[in-house]
C-alpha cells in the first residue's frame, strides 16, 4: 500500500487532437484520486509525436482541465526531456539491455504476415540482437528472453491481477535513435523519474502494461500500481469516437456547466453512496474509491448529461445564471424562473427567441385541431377584447380567460391561437405566462398581427 504522502499520479494526454471526453474522464479520477489520498496530481504532455503534435491542442487540453477545476501541482513536456531518454537508452545499450535492430520495414513485414498466416501472435525475436552494430534505419530494441516462462502479472486495482506471458513479446521497439524515443519508452522513463505511483489510464492501455513493465525493469525503476479505467461507450455500446457525435469537451463548454460535466464524468463510471447522481466534487474527493471504479464500459448518455446539467442551472443565483446568458437583460430577467424550470443546457434559450422578436407566425398553426381557421380567428378577437380591459397580471389574465373557456366548453380554442400569436410555436410556456413578460402593449399588438395574417 503507498503511503498517502507519496501517491502521485499523472495525466499524460498527447497533443494531437483537442481534449477527448474520454481523457477528461481520466483526468476527473486521477484528480479525485490524488485529492482523496493527499497526493499531486501532474499533467505530462506527450509530445514525442514531432509530426502530428500541435500548441493548438497542448492550449485546448490545459484549458479544458482548467475550465474544470483540475488544478495540477506540476506540468512537464516531454519535448523538453529528449535528454533524459537519450542518456537511458545509451545506458540500456551500453549495457546490452538493448541493441539495434538492422531488419528492413520490408523484413519486418513479410515477418509479420507469416506469423499472422500461421495464426502465430505477431513478435519480433531479431537475430541482430548478439552482433549490436548500428544500421542507418534500424531501430533500438529491448532485449526480451524468447526462451521465458515467466509471467508477467499486472496487479490491477480496478480489473484485479492480468496476466501476460513474457516470451509471447519479442524484443520491444524503443527508440528509433538515442535521441528521438518511442512513445512506450518515454513513458516509462517518466513514470519511473517523476516517481508516480498509480498508473490511472484507459483500458486500451491494458495491452500495453506488460511492455512498461519490461521496460522499467531494464530501467531499474519500480513499476507504479495500475488501474484501468473502462472506455467510455456510444449508445451502440462501441467506443466512443466522433461518428457518433462531438467527442471533444470544448464541444460541451458552451452548453453546460464545469461543475455538471465534472459531476456527470465522475459518476459515469463510480457509483458513490446510495446511488447518489448530483454530488459536488468535494463531496467526490470523501467518498471516491478508486477500487469501486466500474469494470464494464459506461454509455455517454447525453440526456443524462442534459438532465445533470439542468440541475446545476437551478441552483444558479440570479446574478450567476444572468453571465451565462447572451440578450436583453431585462426580458432575460423576467425569464429566469421559466429558463430554471425548462432549460437543460444553454442552446435550449433559443426556445425562447420569441421573447425578443416578433414570431413569424404561420397562420394554418393558428387553427385549434377541434375548429376551423374562421373559429380560431374570432375566438383570438374575443380575447383580445378581453384583455384590453384586463388589470395586466398572472391571476387577473387567466381569471379571463378561463371565464371565456367555460363559456366555449373549449379551452383549447381560447388558449392555443393565443400560444401561436404570442410565440409563433406550437410548443411553448404557459401563453398567460408569455403575456405577463411580454408586457399588455407588446401581447396586443401580436394578437392583431396574427389576426390580420389570417385574414
Amino acid at each position: 500500500m503507498v503511503p498517502e504522502s507519496n501517491v502521485r499520479v499523472r495525466l499524460a494526454p498527447s497533443p494531437t487532437g483537442f481534449l477527448h471526453i474520454g481523457t477528461a474522464q481520466s483526468a476527473v479520477y486521477n484528480w479525485l484520486f490524488a485529492r482523496k489520498n493527499g497526493g499531486t496530481f501532474i499533467v505530462r504532455i506527450e509530445d514525442t509525436d514531432r509530426a502530428r503534435s500541435e500548441k493548438q491542442y497542448e492550449d485546448d487540453i490545459l484549458a479544458g482541465l482548467k475550465e474544470l477545476k483540475l488544478e495540477w501541482g506540476e506540468l512537464y513536456r516531454q519535448s523538453e526531456r529528449t535528454e533524459i531518454y537519450e542518456e537511458q537508452v545509451n545506458n540500456l545499450l551500453a549495457s546490452g539491455k538493448a541493441f539495434w535492430c538492422r531488419h528492413t520495414p520490408e523484413e519486418l513485414e513479410t515477418e509479420r504476415q507469416a506469423q499472422l498466416a500461421g495464426k502465430d501472435l505477431p513478435r519480433h525475436v531479431c537475430a541482430h540482437r548478439e552482433n549490436p552494430s548500428q544500421r542507418d534505419g534500424g531501430v533500438i530494441r529491448l532485449h526480451i528472453d524468447s526462451t521465458s516462462n515467466r509471467t508477467i502479472v499486472v496487479d490491477d486495482v480496478i480489473r484485479g491481477k492480468v496476466e501476460f506471458a513474457e516470451r509471447l513479446f519479442g524484443d520491444i521497439s524503443i527508440a528509433r535513435t538515442p535521441d528521438n524515443v518511442l512513445f512506450h519508452f518515454a513513458n516509462v522513463v517518466d513514470d519511473g523519474e517523476m516517481r508516480i505511483s498509480h498508473v490511472i489510464r484507459g483500458e486500451d492501455h491494458l495491452a500495453n502494461t506488460p511492455k512498461h513493465i519490461l521496460i522499467a525493469e531494464a530501467l531499474g525503476f519500480q513499476p507504479p500500481r495500475y488501474a484501468h479505467l473502462p472506455l467510455l461507450l456510444a449508445p451502440d455500446r462501441t467506443k466512443l469516437s466522433k461518428r457518433h457525435g462531438a467527442t471533444s469537451l470544448k464541444d460541451y463548454m458552451n452548453d453546460f456547466l464545469p461543475d455538471a460535466i465534472f459531476n456527470y464524468l465522475a459518476v459515469l463510471s463510480f457509483t458513490p453512496p446510495a446511488g447518489k447522481e448530483i454530488i459536488s466534487r468535494e463531496e467526490l474527493m470523501e467518498v471516491f474509491e478508486l477500487e469501486k471504479v466500474h469494470k464494464t464500459g459506461a454509455v455517454f448518455d447525453i440526456k443524462k448529461l442534459e438532465w445533470i446539467n439542468g440541475e446545476y442551472i437551478k441552483k444558479l443565483s440570479d446574478d450567476e445564471l444572468l453571465k451565462k446568458l447572451s440578450g436583453d437583460k431585462v426580458i432575460l430577467q423576467k425569464l429566469l424562473p421559466m429558463i430554471r424550470e425548462r432549460v437543460k443546457k444553454f442552446s435550449d434559450i433559443s426556445e425562447f427567441d420569441f421573447f425578443f422578436k416578433t414570431p413569424d407566425v404561420d397562420p394554418e398553426l393558428l387553427t385549434w385541431k377541434k375548429s376551423t381557421p374562421e373559429e380560431s380567428r374570432t375566438m383570438l378577437g374575443k380575447v383580445e377584447k378581453v384583455l384590453e380591459e384586463c388589470d395586466w397580471n398572472k391571476e387577473a389574465i387567466s381569471y379571463k380567460l378561463e371565464a371565456i373557456s367555460k363559456e366555449t366548453g373549449d379551452r383549447g380554442l381560447v388558449y392555443w391561437p393565443l400560444r401561436v400569436a404570442l410565440s409563433g410555436k406550437k410548443a411553448s410556456p404557459d401563453p398567460v405566462d408569455i403575456a405577463v413578460i411580454l408586457g399588455k402593449e407588446e401581447t396586443l399588438r401580436r394578437i392583431e398581427a396574427a389576426i390580420k395574417r389570417s385574414s
